[in-house]
């Protein structure tokens, strides 16, 4: 058991973004528009105006301030690093011909898809009650990490969400093995609008909320735990003094997204962001 916690969190820790070994990828690749999320637009595969000659950003401790808060939201889940190093074998863009600078922006939006499928199967994997599922999870995680490696010409050609649809009725079935034992009322909000919902105080034990509407919605206090988060717009939401505990499929970039207090109880997975104070 000792042992497959420490390779569970040892697979964690590779699924999370590492500037140190990327060449600024997300900063080049994405596109973005001027709005409440960035101060200007910028074209995908040009670099980004705060992007320094060693692929760092230049106003990374001000970015909020800046008016990119996106850019703190954002989270690559290991992409960035994995097509730096391993894909192009630590082969910088800005020094190879134009072609392979394109390539290069061509793949990393395909391994960050397949990235954050690896995070989704891990945890999965660490859900007890999906048991009857581990086997058929263990499979995709291993077909997916396998995608991961593939050649550029591969990655680019790749139909990722195909991929990403044969792995979401794994999901679907680990989830509904695991709320099947919530004490809540399991309420199924798949896909539902709640953006500006008042939920204070709501009863979400075990709840469906995949891919559900929840910005700018207030969950102050709400309960969450053992909730199905997977795809679940968080932007804005309020989720001051809520509890998360046990919630799953909850990324760092929807957590990012929301609002929160150092009362809000969180699952393992995930940290609390920097952003947040005691009053949300």
């Amino acid at each position: 058991m000792l042992n497959a916690m420490r390779d569970h969190h040892a697979a964690r820790a590779e699924l999370r973004g590492d500037c140190e070994r990327c060449f600024g990828l997300c900063c080049v690749a994405l596109p973005f528009a001027a709005s409440a999320d960035f101060a200007v637009d910028k074209a995908a595969g040009t670099p980004c105006r705060n992007l320094r000659d060693d692929h760092r950003c230049g106003i990374h401790a001000r970015l909020r301030q800046k008016g990119f808060t996106g850019c703190t939201v954002y989270d690559c889940f290991g992409a960035g690093q994995r097509v730096s190093q391993i894909t192009f074998g630590g082969r910088d863009w800005r020094t190879g011909p134009p072609e392979h600078a394109r390539r290069m922006f061509d793949v990393f939006p395909v391994v960050r898809q397949l990235h954050e499928l690896l995070w989704y199967l891990t945890e999965a994997l660490a859900l007890p009650a999906a048991g009857p599922v581990h086997a058929e999870l263990r499979e995709a995680l291993a077909k997916t990490e396998e995608l991961t490696g593939g050649t550029p010409g591969e990655l680019a050609a790749l139909d990722v969400a195909a991929h990403r649809q044969e792995v979401n009725v794994l999901l679907l079935r680990a989830s509904e093995l695991t709320r099947a034992g919530s004490k809540g009322r399991r309420k199924d909000r798949r896909g539902a609008d709640l953006i500006g919902a008042r939920l204070k105080g709501a009863d979400l034990r075990g709840a469906s909320l995949r891919g559900a509407y929840l910005i700018a919605a207030d969950l102050t206090g709400a309960d969450l735990r053992g909730a199905d988060l997977i795809g679940a717009d968080l932007r804005d939401a309020d989720l001051t003094d809520a509890d998360l505990t046990g919630a799953f499929f909850l990324t760092q970039p929807q957590l990012n997204a929301a609002r929160g207090s150092a009362g809000t109880r969180l699952p393992e997975s995930v940290t609390r962001p920097g952003h947040w104070t005691e009053r949300g």
